[in-house]
This record gives structure tokens, C-alpha cells and sequence, in this order.
């Protein structure tokens, strides 16, 4: 089925970030605007915010969760799932 992008369109880069982070992610530096993680098995994903506030567009949002980190549906649960609770409805 895929990712409902539509739950997850308020996610800012702060909350990207920290699922990054507990999926095992190190940040291994930036320039400007850009923040690049690199896992221990080679995925590598680059995170673009001015602001930790910043959300994304839904295309950048599955460039970087599908595209880059490889996240399927399953893997976006854990990582992401307290962000999804704290989120009015």
C-alpha cells in the first residue's frame, strides 16, 4: 500500500531528524541548509531545513524517507510512531 504521506505531511525536520537518529542515523555534517546522515549498512540521507520547525512538501518527504533512508511502510511505524500520537487529529 505505501506510505500515507497525508498523516505525515506536519512532520517538521526536527521530528525526521530524531527518527533518523533512532533508526541507528549519524550525522556526518552540512552545509547551509543541509544535513547529511549516513548509516552503518551505506544509506545515506540528506536533510534540507532552514528551521527545526520546518515541514516538507510531500515529495520531499518521500524522497527522503523511501528514496534515501529505504523506509517501507513497517520501518516508518516504529521510528515515527510516538511523533504520529503526539499529533492532534
Amino acid at each position: 500500500m505505501g506510505i500515507n504521506y497525508a498523516n505525515l505531511r506536519s512532520l517538521t525536520a526536527r521530528e525526521v531528524i530524531t527518527a533518523l537518529l533512532q533508526d541507528g542515523f549519524v550525522l556526518r555534517g552540512g552545509k547551509g541548509s543541509h544535513r547529511r546522515f549516513q548509516h552503518k549498512d551505506g544509506r545515506r540521507v540528506t536533510v534540507s531545513c532552514h528551521a527545526l520547525s520546518d515541514t516538507f512538501p510531500p515529495k520531499t518527504l518521500k524522497t527522503i524517507l523511501e528514496g534515501q533512508a529505504c523506509w517501507t511502510e513497517d520501518d516508518c511505524i516504529t521510528p515515527l510512531m510516538f511523533t504520529i500520537q503526539l499529533q492532534p487529529e
